[in-house]
């Protein structure tokens, strides 16, 4: 058969491999034909048509939605000046744009050491490797050299590359399978919920990350965390006052704090950034995903003025990395443009009116036999199943209602883009809830019948 013969799912399934996925010739997949605003055609393995709101975000990044005029317009003009050029001896304006726009972002607080200084990476796992390379180099340059390890919390994940993997939950993150190449980090308990937590469950917390912290500091360069949202590894909103606390821990031990808020950036969870909810300023931050509006990959790992001066006066003089790719100008360009919205503040009611929106929409799934539970924070809104989901039959039956999700674990979720309507929220929500209750219900709802 020939390859005009072939559609492009067989000719994909002949030659490329897809995220968490086997090499399969019957891996179930859909051709993206168009994407538009906040929706997205598809054609099936069989020819079927489906437009969709696609209520991921494409992993979160897409905020603005698809062929944004104001981030189309930034690719264009950059593309007509030049694409690329090595950041080793060079610099350009867009780079130094983002750099200063990022910098005007962050936050800040009175009394705490500012965030001074931006390494563009060129990705969300890149950044936080680069983040965990300068902590121990700090830790090393400030004459602490065995302070090698980190503490990280259960639950969390941090990227896929082999440090990031180190600092990902132990048990749900991917180190059985790859024993012995990961470093020997030290696990917190994951922080109790924050639909659910008392003041007694946040000082018995408190209490446990402590004695870890003290026992092992001697050996501990940072401590990591996702602020407020622990997003992969669960979708999971625990109280900020639990931020607050790994600041307190990581001043009274000598660790630096490194907040990884590439999923959380942006306006995600309802501030620009998670770890306003706390009024905490880490010392090193990560952010990702959303920062070019999801147009092109790229990152930042953005750190204090006093960590960055002590590693620069370390015995290497420099921080140890420098990928090909870092500060591309097409992607700095469009990530500028994405601040630029950003910048304009509407995010901030469009969150608000979608977290309403998912509040309202998905409380119905409650009702569900087979759902643990149902949590929105910001943007974010998840149905927890009791058991693990369907993946393939849940992705065709909301498909069915219009709306492409990716579940994972026994989470089916969605972060949908900010320009999303209070019509598209509507839809999205209950096109959720319709996929679970068509795959997953088998006994009836406690309302009476099978949803």
């Amino acid at each position: 058969m020939s390859l005009i013969q072939r559609n492009l799912i067989q000719r994909d399934r002949a030659s490329l491999w897809h995220p968490y996925a086997p090499a399969s010739g019957d891996l179930p997949l859909w051709e993206v034909e168009a994407a538009d605003g906040v929706r997205l055609r598809l054609r099936d393995d069989d020819g079927g048509r489906h437009e969709v709101l696609d209520a991921m975000s494409s992993w979160w990044s897409v905020i603005h939605g698809y062929r944004n005029p104001v981030l189309d317009a930034a690719a264009k003009r950059q593309i007509d000046a030049f694409s690329h050029v090595m950041f080793g001896g060079l610099t350009h304006g867009p780079a130094v744009e983002l750099a200063e726009r990022l910098l005007a972002l962050v936050p800040s607080t009175e009394g705490r050491p500012r965030l001074e200084r931006v390494f563009l990476a060129d990705s969300g796992s890149i950044s936080v490797e680069v983040a965990l390379k300068l902590a121990v180099q700090f830790q090393t340059a400030a004459g602490r050299p065995k302070r090698q390890r980190f503490l990280s919390l259960r639950g969390g994940y941090h990227g896929d590359t082999f440090a990031a993997m180190g600092v990902c939950d132990p048990v749900d993150g991917m180190h059985s399978a790859f024993p012995g190449m990961l470093a020997g980090n030290v696990f917190a308990p994951r922080p109790p919920a924050a639909a659910t937590a008392t003041a007694e469950d946040i000082g018995q917390w408190r209490a446990e990350v402590e004695e870890l912290a003290a026992r092992h500091s001697g050996g501990l360069a940072a401590i990591i965390a996702e602020p407020v949202l622990q997003g992969a590894g669960g979708m999971f909103a625990y109280p900020a006052e639990c931020v607050r606390i790994l600041r307190e821990i990581a001043d009274g031990h000598g660790l630096l704090l490194i907040l990884d808020e590439i999923a959380t950036g942006f306006g995600r969870t309802g501030e620009l950034f998670a770890a306003g909810h706390a009024g905490v300023v880490p010392d090193i931050m990560c952010v990702g995903k959303a920062l070019t509006g999801g147009y092109l990959t790229l990152a930042a790992m953005i750190c204090t003025g006093a960590v960055a001066e002590t590693v620069s006066r370390g015995a290497a003089g420099a921080l140890l990395h420098g990928p090909t790719f870092m500060g591309n100008p097409l992607a700095c360009a469009v990530a500028n443009a994405s601040l630029g919205i950003i910048d304009g503040g509407a995010w901030r009611a469009d969150v608000a009116r979608i977290g309403a929106g998912l509040q309202a929409g998905l409380a119905p799934a409650r009702e569900l036999d087979a759902v643990r539970d149902v949590r929105t924070i910001g943007a974010v809104g998840v149905i927890e199943l009791r058991d693990s989901v369907d993946v393939t039959a849940v992705t065709a039956a909301a498909i069915s209602h219009g709306v492409w999700v990716r579940p994972f674990r026994n989470l089916v979720y969605t972060m949908p883009p900010y320009v999303c309507t209070a019509a598209d929220v509507e839809q999205i929500t209950a096109g959720m809830a319709a996929a679970v209750a068509e795959v997953h219900e088998r006994i009836p709802s406690r309302s009476g019948g099978a949803a």
